[in-house]
């Protein structure tokens, strides 16, 4: 009996020809996300699995799917899959770490122009009003010349350093593990400690995984030192901030706006975590909210799912996986240290 390998959100279809070499692929062909309970009931008897940032594996999860070898996450973090549990298993985990890089950084410095430029505002303007010429409104903060701290200077903070860096922006980072001298130089970046980069930005940008240290790391407190009107883009995990405090911050006015492409509903590895977006993010007008666009280009998609098969038909072969975080067929974890914010 050939092994069952299966894709839990849709992907192309030459993805599935891919591993037909390995096992009989079951996947799903829509584009909404199978229910927990759905994905399960698949799974039971399957020897690997495709994984999305829909999913999330415990120990409850592979207790009810005994035959799993092996998890290929088509995504960057593995934050929603409990890795010791899959080593008491002995499932093997792998990501895709590269690809995702560019279009998130790409989408953050959208994030940060439409809500700093208020292009939502005068959009609605005119659908809402009708536009009769101009008018002494809606003036933002550019990011010509603006203060812009990143929390995280990984792949991804990194590479939002580079764009932004062409507006002229004066850059500070934060980071557990601080960059060398020479990577800053090059960067065109300072390094500030977490109060300073809090205080001193326009632009507040989280670019940084979520673990044990980040969760929060943006909540009451720290958003009563930003400055008066600054401007929060979160691009990276919807925990790392609380949302209900950045919602309080706004309609004080304290805090100027906030953009997020990701949200606290989406971490399914936190317990007590919100089940929707907070009401009052999705009402006030000086918020921009996208449904996880971050590496939402068809290409980019493509090679992602890609990458995570290729991991797949690797492992069967008996070849290393690329992307490998936990590799149990030598007991090699590579699994990121939950005490860095670096991404």
């Amino acid at each position: 009996m050939r092994r069952k390998v299966l894709i839990t959100n849709w992907v192309h279809t030459d993805v599935h020809r891919m591993l037909d070499e390995v096992g009989s692929v079951e996947a799903n062909m829509e584009r909404v996300p199978w229910s927990r309970a759905e994905t399960v009931r698949r799974a039971q008897d399957a020897s690997a699995m495709v994984a999305f940032m829909t999913d999330s594996v415990d120990e409850d999860f592979l207790a009810r799917c005994p035959q799993l070898k092996v998890i290929a996450c088509a995504l960057k973090g593995a934050d929603n899959f409990d890795l010791e549990a899959c080593k008491r298993r002995g499932v093997s985990v792998c990501i895709v770490p590269d690809l995702l890089t560019a279009p998130t950084a790409e989408l953050t410095v959208g994030l940060m122009i439409m809500l700093g430029r208020n292009l939502l505002l005068g959009d609605r303007s005119i659908r809402t009003e009708g536009f009769s010429g101009w008018r002494p409104n809606f003036y933002g903060t550019g990011l010509d010349g603006s203060a812009v701290g990143i929390i995280g200077m990984g792949a991804v903070g990194q590479a939002i350093a580079r764009r932004v860096r062409g507006f002229r922006s004066r850059i500070s980072y934060f980071d557990e593990r601080r960059l060398r001298p020479s990577e800053e130089d090059a960067l065109d970046v300072v390094y500030r400690d977490l109060r300073t980069i809090i205080g001193g930005s326009d632009y507040l940008v989280l670019a940084a995984p979520l673990t044990g240290t980040t969760y929060h790391i943006i909540g009451a407190e720290e958003i009563s030192t930003m400055k008066r009107g600054a401007l929060l883009i979160n691009p990276a995990r919807g925990s790392l901030v609380d949302e209900s405090a950045v919602a309080d911050a706004i309609e004080s006015g304290h805090l100027g706006g906030y953009a997020a492409d990701v949200h606290e509903c989406e971490d399914w590895a936190i317990a007590g975590r919100p089940d929707k977006i907070n009401e009052r993010l999705i009402r006030h007008p000086r918020t921009v909210l996208t449904p996880h666009l971050g590496s939402g280009v068809d290409r980019i998609r493509h090679e992602i799912a890609v990458a995570a098969a290729s991991d797949i038909v690797r492992f069967f072969a008996g070849q290393p996986m690329q992307g490998s975080v936990l590799d149990m067929r030598s007991f090699d974890s590579r699994a990121q240290p939950t005490g860095t914010v670096h991404a």
